[in-house]
């Protein structure tokens, strides 16, 4: 009988021991010998469970690994983290373990947000050891206790739900449970806090609707539980693709669950991203078919039919740092649960875009900043109407350079009759060319150039990334490629005795550095100079853009460019040219822009055996050149170089050269980059030209030097050459030419007028503008060997030089 009595009592105190141990933190604090140090724990980071023992010092404040920070006084934001160290007043982050309080009864303990009074406390904690924040930390911490005062209030346990997770089929069935025995839980559904007046729960709540539910626990004689809250979203059923993508950029549902979305999948992207298309398509062509779906490891494979739940957002995916101001965002389903139906299944029908298909806009990208959804008529609106979706792409005619993986290209090649004399396509004021293709086949040492085409179609998803809308293909699967007729030009200007030649050539970032990241290799050397001996016929003069100085981008103060331009003038003579003469004027050291250290700068080459540099002494590169007595003031000089306007920026260089007794200035430019500017394809219509404003303050500081020069002498001569980074239509272009000036590439015919490609949009940046006393005597080429090649074809830059042809003892 003792025996049978003292089995009944000791189940008895292991029950209660058992029912206590739900209820409080731990009681007793861990012995010494179990305890780890902060210290300790920053080194044992090996995933093992353990009780570390320090002070809380605060709560993350933001980034990760070396550039985490902490924040060490209130008022906290953050509940989910806190910071633990050795010292209670420690601040040294490479000293304090991070540590996650996951969502249960030690966070709504623990946290600075609501207990700010823990700051400074010491505590024992058990959790793994394992980084959090990619810095040493203490995850899953499921027991705490106070190592100083006394133990905390015993508290009911807080109230848990049956249903896991914010979305649900509607009439989903909520129960409510404490683990702490005869609590009594009252509940409420309109956002208050519960109290003994709210609703006491006694059956499980039926989730009709968009819900949050807030429950507490009582029981006499123990503290409240913590507020536990409870979020439910009721997905929507029954939809389509196309009803989750709606006749627009944003979808109907953004932000609503969603459950049962059917589709086939028809492009793994990897795995945690696929794209599916509906089978059961509607008639409205303004509704996409197809979607991307994402869930990390999805385990899906082309060809699956699959019903997918989840929470549709609209998500930009790849892009430069300003994406999420600058470009469009994609339809996707963020999964959270993906039912897979069948496999193997055929894919959809791909949509046709050309002939015999859609016929993608060829004028307008949008006119209405997205007022109408009209794909018919807007570009931006037509792809997105494919969003997601296969399409093929029949005989598409290349307009680029492969860059970057890509393909630019428009279908039906052989039908296209707006090609320029390469076979891309030339930008106009109002036309930069919407019916552009980019095909992303994720390969870039695929070999292309402009003219180049394709036999057969090449099919693949709609995507969207790097601000232009794109077409996901399969290298293995492009059908014949054939390579164009496109070659790389000889000009047709020739030497002439009286004829003075004056050619524009943007050398790339050319330095004397050989080797290393940002070099110039002997390769690209050797075609620079046989670009200037046997494409353009040595010219008298070359305005050269982007010399860089001797070292190229090593940043140690050197600006001296005589290195740079002796090894090309070096190989220029090898190959059978002059012995050129350099000029230039030395920046300040790092306030020009370009690659750091490079010193980028304008200058010129010049033929010493038919022209030379007029009498003068060189200026410095603070010093401003002018005009006087029929000479400038220094020789070479630059351009007002101390003006804000030029910031970060080249300074123009003004020489003076004699030509068979002929006065003629001439003028290297490299105006301000177009960085800064929105995308075309991008969220904001029009695109916002956020460089266009400082090229236009240099544009107006350009002319007015040719306004003092020609004030000074109505018969000078003048010439403007270089990169202007801008096109010949544009404000700056017309503000530079003024009422004093001709630019010699509108002389050119349109399908010749290229200077340069940027995203399969030919276009001019490097000009040559004489003053309109020469305009007539003078005749100009644009020499087409860089801009539609790859360095495989044999570019040497990204930019088409320019060269003009003047009979100078003509211009009066």
């Amino acid at each position: 009988m003792f025996m049978k009595m003292t089995k009944k009592v000791t189940n008895i105190s292991i029950m209660l021991v058992m029912v206590l141990s739900m209820v409080l933190p731990l009681q007793q604090t861990a012995s010494a010998a179990d305890v780890l140090t902060v210290s300790e724990a920053l080194i044992k980071q090996d995933k093992s469970i353990q009780t570390v023992e320090g002070y809380i010092v605060g709560t993350v404040k933001g980034g990760s690994g070396s550039s985490i920070s902490f924040t060490h006084e209130g008022p906290f934001t953050a509940n989910t983290n806190l910071a633990l160290a050795d010292s209670p007043s420690e601040t040294d982050k490479t000293k304090i373990l991070t540590v996650q309080l996951p969502n249960n009864a030690v966070r709504s303990a623990l946290n600075l947000v609501e207990h700010p009074e823990n700051l400074g406390k010491k505590v024992q904690l058990k959790g793994t050891l394992e980084a959090y924040f990619s810095v040493p930390g203490l995850k899953n911490v499921n027991e705490y206790q106070f190592v100083d005062g006394t133990p905390s209030e015993p508290q009911v346990e807080e109230v848990k739900s049956s249903v896991e997770g914010q979305v649900v089929s509607k009439g989903t069935s909520v129960a409510l449970s404490t683990a702490t025995t005869d609590a009594e839980i009252y509940y409420t559904i309109d956002g208050q806090d519960p109290t003994t007046d709210s609703t006491r729960y006694t059956a499980p709540i039926m989730v009709n609707e968009d819900v949050t539910i807030k429950a507490v626990a009582f029981k006499e004689g123990l503290k409240n539980s913590n507020i536990s809250e409870f979020k439910y979203q009721v997905a929507l059923s029954g939809l389509r693709i196309h009803d989750v993508q709606g006749a627009g950029h944003q979808s109907p549902v953004a932000n609503k669950a969603v459950e049962g979305v059917e589709g086939i999948v028809t492009k793994v992207v990897d795995n945690n991203n696929f794209y599916m298309q509906d089978i059961k398509p509607d008639k409205d062509y303004r509704t996409s078919e197809g979607i991307l779906v994402y869930q990390k490891d999805h385990g899906q494979a082309k060809g699956n039919l699959v019903s997918v739940d989840g929470l549709v957002k609209e998500w930009v995916l790849e892009g430069y740092s300003d994406k999420l101001k600058t470009d469009l965002a994609v339809t996707e389903i963020n999964a959270s649960h993906i039912t897979k139906l069948q496999e193997g299944q055929k894919l959809p029908k791909s949509t046709i875009i050309g002939l015999f298909g859609l016929q993608q806009p060829t004028k307008i990208i949008d006119n209405d900043n997205f007022g109408v959804f009209d794909p018919k008529e807007d570009g931006i609106d037509f792809y997105e109407s494919l969003e997601g979706m296969l399409v093929e792409v029949k005989n598409p005619g290349v307009l680029a350079p492969q860059n970057y993986g890509e393909l630019v290209v428009v279908p039906d090649f052989w039908k296209q009759k707006e090609f320029n004399s390469s076979g891309g396509l030339n930008i106009t004021e109002f036309d930069y060319n919407p019916e552009r293709i980019f095909i992303d086949i994720n390969d870039e040492s695929f070999v292309a150039k402009t003219g180049d085409f394709f036999l057969g179609s090449i099919t693949g998803v709609v995507s969207y990334g790097f601000g232009n809308y794109k077409v996901l293909a399969d290298r293995e699967e492009l059908p014949t490629f054939v390579e164009g007729k496109t070659k790389p030009e000889v000009t047709k200007i020739h030497e002439k005795h009286k004829e003075l030649t004056i050619a524009s050539f943007n050398v790339e970032n050319f330095s004397a550095l050989k080797e290393g990241r940002d070099s110039t290799s002997d390769e690209k050397v050797s075609r620079i100079a046989k670009s200037i001996v046997g494409n353009l016929n040595a010219p008298d003069i070359v305005g050269l853009v982007e010399m860089q100085d001797g070292n190229g981008p090593i940043n140690d103060g050197t600006t001296d460019a005589k290195e740079s331009a002796d090894r090309l003038i070096a190989e220029i003579t090898a190959q059978g040219g002059p012995q050129y003469v350099y000029t230039d004027i030395a920046p300040v050291d790092g306030k020009d822009g370009g690659i750091p250290g490079g010193n980028i700068r304008v200058g010129f080459i010049y033929n010493p055996e038919r022209v030379s540099l007029a009498e003068g002494t060189k200026g410095t590169a603070t010093e401003a050149v002018g005009y006087k007595d029929g000479k400038l003031t220094v020789n070479p000089g630059r351009i007002d170089p101390t003006n804000p306007a030029f910031a970060n920026s080249r300074k123009p260089v003004a020489a003076q050269f004699i030509f068979k007794g002929e006065s003629v200035i001439v003028v290297a430019n490299h105006f301000n980059s177009k960085g800064g500017d929105q995308p075309l394809f991008g969220k904001n219509q029009p695109p916002f030209l956020g460089s266009e404003a400082q090229r236009l303050e240099i544009a107006g500081i350009v002319n007015q030097f040719v306004k003092d020069v020609k004030n000074e002498d109505k018969d000078a001569k003048v010439v403007l050459l270089g990169d202007f980074n801008d096109f010949e239509f544009t404000k700056t272009l017309k503000k530079v030419k003024g009422n004093e000036l001709t630019n010699m590439i509108e002389e050119v015919p349109f399908k010749e007028r290229y200077t340069y490609s940027y995203q399969g949009n030919a276009q001019v940046l490097d000009h040559i503008l004489v003053t309109n006393n020469m305009a007539k005597k003078t005749k100009v080429d644009i020499v087409h060997i860089n801009s539609q090649f790859m360095e495989e074809h044999g570019r040497a830059s990204d930019h088409d030089p320019v060269v003009i042809q003047v009979k100078l003892d003509k211009v009066r």
